[in-house]
């Protein structure tokens, strides 16, 4: 047997030893970290024990005011005509389960015609705002040019004024060019928001400065920079943007009301209107009608919940 062969052998039956040995030693228990600061603890990172259970009350009530009104709306959709809506305490549980308020919201309306509507404008929205406000957040955060700090001032002062301070004058322009009472004239207005290029301008500006000049100088142009460097950096803010985008048209009520006068344009929200007046007498139908215009953004927001809090957490740590 060779002098290399030996050591080998020798190796392995040591290796071997020390592995037996290992697992013949009894395992410490592990200790499981508490969640809060003990007495005499000198981490001043976690809670004491009195805030952290106030901090969960705290949650809790918060959790209680915001989503107690959906599952009321909810359970008042589900609710029979007998059932009285407004006891108390709330009964969540309907006693008389029924469908018949759903259906005579579909009898009442064409609810596809105007979902595909707002589908229309959303999706139109989206993909408006997307592009348009990564090309805007890569000039503000990338890029260095003269006037860029006014720029930036005008974008920030737009975030100041309520939509109902511009709304004339949006109606105005949206008619003058023609589209009043069609869906472009409701798309327009939101085809690209302020808060949109600031948010890209932020997740751009985190991308290394050093990264895009290397790029340069390899030969890079500008659409090659945007496609292989930038576009991989910002996808979290991306689906953040998205999904604002797409929420803020789904659910917009005052524009498309203003724009609109033929009832075949309507989108959901306005449509939904319609009960208020022929069943003003009956909220259950309402809140089914509710309900109807609120399962698109569940929907939207269960697929897109992780690429949306990773984005938002992108942006929290590295803003």
């Amino acid at each position: 047997m060779s002098l290399t062969s030996s050591r080998e052998t020798t190796s392995a039956v040591v290796q071997t030893e020390a592995t037996d040995e290992k697992r013949r030693r009894p395992r410490e228990p592990r200790v499981k970290e508490k969640a809060y600061r003990t007495k005499g603890s000198a981490d001043i990172l976690k809670p004491s024990l009195g805030g952290l259970i106030g901090k969960y009350v705290l949650l809790l009530a918060i959790l209680v005011i915001m989503v107690y009104p959906f599952v009321w709306q909810l359970s008042t959709s589900f609710k029979g005509n007998a059932e009285d809506i407004y006891s108390f305490p709330p009964s969540l549980i309907p006693s008389e389960f029924t469908w018949n308020h759903y259906a005579e919201v579909f009898r009442t309306i064409p609810v596809l015609d105007y979902a595909r509507n707002s589908l229309l404008v959303g999706v139109g929205t989206v993909i408006t705002n997307v592009i348009f406000a990564t090309l805007g957040g890569y000039a503000l955060g990338c890029l260095k040019f003269r006037g860029k700090g006014i720029v930036m001032a005008i974008f920030f002062s737009t975030l100041l004024l309520p939509g109902e301070v511009t709304l004339t004058s949006q109606y105005l322009t949206v008619k003058s060019l023609g589209l009043a009472n069609t869906l472009w004239g409701v798309f327009l207005p939101g085809a690209i928001a302020a808060i949109n290029v600031l948010l890209m301008a932020a997740a751009c500006r985190m991308i290394p400065a050093d990264t895009l000049d290397v790029a340069t100088i390899d030969g890079a142009n500008t659409l090659q920079r945007l496609r292989h460097i930038v576009w991989p950096n910002i996808r979290g803010m991306v689906s953040v943007v998205a999904l604002f985008a797409f929420i803020g048209a789904w659910d917009d009520f005052l524009w498309p009301l203003v724009v609109l006068s033929d009832p075949a344009n309507y989108t959901l929200t306005v449509g939904m209107d319609y009960l208020n007046s022929n069943f003003g007498a009956n909220p259950r139908v309402i809140a089914a009608g509710t309900m109807i215009a609120l399962v698109p953004i569940i929907i939207l927001f269960a697929v897109l919940q992780k690429q949306f809090f990773k984005g938002v957490e992108e942006g929290s740590v590295k803003g």
